[in-house]
């Protein structure tokens, strides 16, 4: 089968199709027939080399965790679950291999029939992320959290789970994404210089969180929030310097999955998928991905 892979750190060019060897599930686990799947930014940051010092990295690597397909093999042990189910979730985080022809998914759940396939195949992702750093974060109804960097593929995801937690959202995003933010729930304001005034003016009796999906302005964040324990980032490796949680998938919020399906049904989750890729061009997925410029997923599709 194909699967998306580099096998040296490096631009965007290093990574390609290859031929490997079809995987198949182990206990527990289920293979799909890929029909979409997800780029992300840390992958990205992976790939170029930067963060070879905080992630353990085999060569080759393949690449993608997030994938959506039809179920055509079960492994052992497996129930509740049949050939031929639409169903969308995540891989062995330290495997990878979601971009490809075949994945073997060790978490899924029911694609909502209202997510075309390229959402599903960048639903799960985002959702993890998003559902484990709220739950950190304890973001409760009535509360106000800053989202940084709202717009992209988690951003524009945790936007929507803390509007459905009953929090007022400010999200932070180019003035191009703006009325994409406004469209999802959130109070979106610019990037950049003054973020704390103009936080304020949006919310004068403070924030309770923040959420760093941009990287690159800690300081900042920590005065909008008042206390670096109330900032968490999934994208600053200075994170320790700065006192903030840099939170990493161990464990994964397995219960994202089920109540992504919920917020879609009733029609308060949607993935905006920013572009869509045959696997041929992971590449150039690959660049788009490296200009922060992409609103919402990057898709990889057969």
């Amino acid at each position: 089968m194909r699967a998306v892979q580099f096998a040296s750190f490096g631009p965007p060019g290093v990574v390609h199709v290859a031929e490997v060897p079809a995987p198949h599930p182990g206990p527990g686990e289920v293979r799909v027939a890929v029909r979409a799947s997800g780029l992300s930014t840390g992958e990205t940051r992976i790939r170029s080399g930067a963060l070879r010092d905080a992630v353990a990295t085999r060569l080759p690597f393949r690449t993608g965790f997030d994938a959506a397909g039809v179920v055509d093999e079960l492994g052992p042990g497996v129930t509740g679950t049949a050939l031929g189910d639409e169903v969308f979730g995540w891989v062995a985080p330290a495997s990878r291999g979601a971009n490809a022809d075949h994945a073997v998914l060790v978490a899924w759940a029911p694609k909502p029939p209202s997510w075309s396939w390229a959402e599903a195949g960048g639903a799960a992702g985002p959702a993890e992320t998003s559902t484990r750093v709220l739950d950190h974060l304890g973001l409760v109804r009535g509360q106000t959290i800053l989202v940084h960097g709202a717009a992209g593929g988690v951003g524009s995801v945790a936007t929507q789970l803390a509007v459905a937690r009953g929090a007022t959202v400010i999200g932070t995003a180019r003035a191009a994404a703006h009325a994409l933010l406004s469209s999802l729930g959130a109070i979106p304001t610019a990037y950049g210089p003054g973020l704390r005034d103009r936080v304020r003016a949006l919310a004068p009796g403070g924030v309770d969180a923040v959420l760093d999906c941009a990287g690159g302005t800690l300081p900042e964040l920590i005065a909008v929030a008042g206390a670096p324990s109330r900032v968490v980032t999934i994208a600053d490796l200075t994170a320790a310097t700065h006192g903030v949680l840099m939170s990493r998938p161990d464990p994964l919020a397995a219960h994202a999955l089920p109540l992504a399906v919920d917020l879609a049904a009733s029609g308060r989750l949607r993935i905006p998928v920013a572009a869509r890729f045959p696997l041929t061009e992971a590449a150039a997925a690959h660049e788009l991905s490296e200009t922060r410029h992409a609103p919402g997923r990057i898709v990889l599709m057969p």
